[in-house]
């Protein structure tokens, strides 16, 4: 895992802003772990779900206490981590799409994701693009407290869907692109730290302000319920991905009916359990692959693979190229 940062760590590649600890990072990739690895001081870990070729691009501004982000991927994925303790994320889709899936909550265009941001669950479709900031706590307690004359609110504590007035939600999205490319050409005097605190400030009261005056959490412990259900599938299924159960003895084993773990699995993850594990096994066996350490044929049986013909081609229409490609491409890579 990355050390976490110091104030005057710069990360690799980024371009440094002007003031300590403040820089701007972009990326592009075409595998999911290399996206989810390359975004600094974040831990992620990311999955393909969607089949095809994958494309992936990043933006990352760090101001002081507060980083924006803008992503978009072709494919589906889903998105797990950490982005730090202490800390705050708000979110939202950058375009029309098919709703995103937020801690098992369903997110349509005009809506933020919002609270905290150590353990982000987030399922995206195909063609999906987003904004971001997250901000440390240190920072937005007592901004809250002057805005609203009261603490921080306590369902911030919380990981939500909530909805945003549209007239707000785009002007939130102009204003956080206009911030981002302002950063990037530093076509403002970012040579000088109060630019930086200025254009902090003035994106981060737009981002709370966009939040609705009350929330309703009446939800949650239903949404949260059918993703324990999920969860708990997830890891029984993964537990042996040689030998992988049947969907019946999965059930068996969580206490649920088949019919009620695939409504689980479409709430909170957007495709059914068969899909999604093999989804999962293939790209454990991308990631292998990736290393060039070992066979395919090899490879492929550890993730319970055992029809290589079929296999090479669920695996060429995940991924837009033989497993064997994959291969040759990682061990040329590392001489």
């Amino acid at each position: 895992m990355d050390p976490r940062p110091t104030p005057s760590t710069l990360p690799p590649g980024a371009t440094p802003l002007g003031a300590q600890g403040c820089w701007f990072w972009s990326a592009q990739a075409n595998d999911v772990d290399t996206l989810a690895r390359a975004q600094p001081w974040w831990h992620l870990h990311y999955e393909q779900l969607s089949p095809g070729t994958f494309d992936g691009h990043v933006r990352h501004a760090q101001l002081p206490g507060l980083r924006l982000v803008e992503e978009s991927s072709g494919r589906a994925l889903r998105q797990r981590g950490d982005l730090g303790h202490d800390s705050y994320g708000f979110a939202m889709p950058l375009k029309p799409a098919a709703a995103a899936i937020f801690n098992g909550q369903r997110t349509p265009h005009h809506a933020i994701m919002v609270g905290r941001s150590d353990e982000l669950d987030l399922c995206t479709p195909d063609d999906f693009a987003l904004i971001g900031a997250v901000v440390d706590r240190s920072l937005l307690a007592p901004l809250w407290e002057r805005m609203y004359q009261k603490p921080l609110a306590r369902w911030l504590e919380q990981q939500l869907v909530v909805p945003a007035r549209p007239a707000a939600a785009d002007a939130l999205r102009a204003l956080h692109l206009e911030a981002m490319a302002r950063v990037h050409a530093a076509d403002v005097p970012l040579t000088e730290s109060t630019a930086l605190l200025q254009l902090r400030d003035a994106i981060l009261i737009e981002w709370i302000e966009t939040l609705p005056e009350s929330v309703d959490t009446s939800e949650l412990p239903t949404a949260a319920a059918r993703k324990r259900i999920v969860d708990r599938a997830c890891a029984l299924m993964l537990s042996a991905p040689d030998e992988p159960l049947s969907m019946l003895e999965v059930c068996r084993r969580i206490g649920t009916s088949r019919r009620k773990l695939n409504y689980c699995f479409q709430d909170v993850l957007g495709t059914s359990p068969v899909k999604y594990l093999r989804a999962v096994r293939l790209n454990g066996v991308r990631r292998e692959l990736r290393g060039g350490k070992a066979a395919v044929q090899d490879i492929a049986a550890r993730w319970g693979f055992w029809h290589l013909g079929q296999f090479s081609l669920d695996y060429k229409r995940q991924f837009g190229e033989l497993p064997s490609t994959t291969l040759r491409a990682a061990r040329a890579a590392t001489g």
